[in-house]
C-alpha cells in the first residue's frame, strides 16, 4: 500500500503583494475542496493511505466534515486520511516538520498546496521524496497551474508504480545560498536587494534590486524569474542558470517591463546577463544588503559576511504530471478494456 503526504498551507497568498498588486487569495473552503479533489484522483488509481499536515486555519474542519458526510452516505471514493502528530506553530516550521515526518513515514510523494515559499520549505526537508506542487500562493513560478484532480491522478499513478519511475519523476535544479557556512536554498530565484532589512519580506519594489540569480525563467512566467524569461529564456531541464545584474532605471539604457507579481508590472534596468554554471560559487554585486529567496527576503548581510550563491543540478525530485498522464494514455493504464476495443475496431476498419 502506497502512502502520499499532503501539506496544505492555510495562509499562502496572504503577503503584502496581495494588497499592492491585487493578487488572489483562496478562502479556506476552497483550499479544502482542492484537497478533496486531490484525494479523489489518488483514490481512483489505488492510493489507500494519505497523511496530512495539521493546521489551525480551518482546512481540517472543512475536510473532515466532507469526508464524514461521504462516509455516512456510503461513498468509498476517498482514501483513508490521517493527520500527523505534531505541534502547530502557524509558521513555516509547520511545513518543514510535516515534510520531515512524512519522509520518516516513507511516503511515496508529497503534494504541496502553496506558492514558491511553501514548496521551498518542503523541498529543504523532504530529502529524496518527490514533491508535486498545487498553486495556491501569490507568485506561483514553481508549482504549475493545473487542476488538482489531475495532479492527484498523476501522483497516484507514480507512487503505485503504474507509471515507471523513469517516466513518473524528474530531477530539478535549485540555488544554494551560503552565508558564513550557513546554507539555505531557493527553487526559482535569488534576488539581492540593496536595503539591509527584511521588513514585510515579500519583495515588490524594484528600485533597489541589484542582482538576480535564477534556475529557470519562462516567457510566460511570473515573479522575478520573468525578467529572465523575457530577456534570455531558460527551461527547467537545461543544466545551467542565469544571472542578471540589475541597475536603477536612470543609470542604464537597457530596460525591461516584467510581471513581478500578479497584476504588478515593473520596469527594471538591466546591466548584464550571464550564464550560471553548476557548482561555481558566485558573489553578490554589492557588499551589503538583503537576500530574497523565491520572492521573500530572508537574510541580511554586510561586508564582514562570506556570501556565495551557486547552482546545483539534479538536486530534488518532482512528479512529472504531464509525463505520468501521457504514459497512462499511451499504455491504457486507466482504460485497458476500452483501449483493447478501440484497437480491435481500428484493425477491423483497416481490413475492410
Amino acid at each position: 500500500m502506497s502512502k502520499v503526504g499532503i501539506i496544505a498551507n492555510p495562509v499562502s497568498a496572504r503577503d503584502i503583494r496581495r494588497i499592492v498588486s491585487h493578487a488572489g487569495n483562496l478562502p479556506i473552503n476552497d483550499r479544502a475542496n482542492i484537497v478533496l479533489r486531490l484525494l479523489t484522483g489518488l483514490s481512483a488509481v489505488g492510493v489507500e493511505d494519505v497523511l496530512v499536515m495539521p493546521e489551525n486555519g480551518g482546512i481540517r474542519h472543512h475536510l473532515m466534515r466532507s469526508l464524514d458526510r461521504e462516509t455516512r452516505m456510503g461513498s468509498s471514493r476517498f482514501p483513508g486520511v490521517s493527520y500527523l502528530d505534531m505541534k502547530v506553530t502557524c509558521t513555516a516550521e509547520d511545513s518543514a516538520e510535516a515534510a520531515r515526518q512524512m519522509r520518516e513515514e516513507g511516503v511515496g510523494a508529497i503534494v504541496v498546496l502553496g506558492g514558491d515559499g511553501t514548496n521551498r520549505v518542503v523541498v529543504s526537508q523532504c530529502g529524496d521524496i518527490p514533491v508535486a506542487g498545487v498553486s495556491t500562493g501569490t507568485n506561483n513560478a514553481f508549482p504549475e497551474v493545473r487542476e488538482p484532480t489531475i495532479t492527484g491522478l498523476a501522483v497516484g499513478l507514480a507512487v503505485t508504480a503504474q507509471v515507471p519511475p523513469e517516466h513518473a519523476f524528474c530531477l530539478n535544479k535549485l540555488l544554494e545560498v551560503t552565508i558564513n557556512q550557513v546554507r539555505d536554498i531557493a527553487l526559482v530565484d535569488v534576488a539581492v536587494v540593496a536595503e539591509r532589512f527584511v521588513g514585510a519580506r515579500a519583495i515588490w519594489k524594484t528600485e533597489s534590486f541589484r542582482d538576480l540569480f535564477v534556475t529557470y525563467g519562462l516567457p510566460e512566467g511570473i515573479g522575478m524569474s520573468s525578467i529572465v524569461g523575457l530577456l534570455a529564456p531558460l527551461d527547467r531541464a537545461t543544466p545551467e542558470g542565469r544571472r542578471v545584474c540589475l541597475r536603477p532605471v536612470e543609470q542604464t539604457d537597457w530596460h525591461i517591463a516584467a510581471p513581478i507579481a500578479p497584476g504588478l508590472i515593473k520596469v527594471v534596468g538591466i546591466g548584464s546577463v550571464e550564464t550560471l554554471k553548476a557548482g561555481v560559487p558566485y558573489k553578490p554585486g554589492i557588499g551589503a544588503g538583503s537576500i530574497a529567496l523565491d520572492g521573500e527576503r530572508e537574510i541580511t548581510f554586510d561586508d564582514s559576511d562570506d556570501v556565495a550563491i551557486g547552482l546545483r543540478t539534479d538536486a530534488f525530485r518532482t512528479v512529472s504530471v504531464p509525463d505520468c498522464m501521457t504514459y497512462a494514455a499511451q499504455h491504457g493504464v486507466m482504460n485497458r478494456g476500452a483501449r483493447h476495443a478501440f484497437r480491435s475496431a481500428q484493425k477491423e476498419e483497416i481490413l475492410k
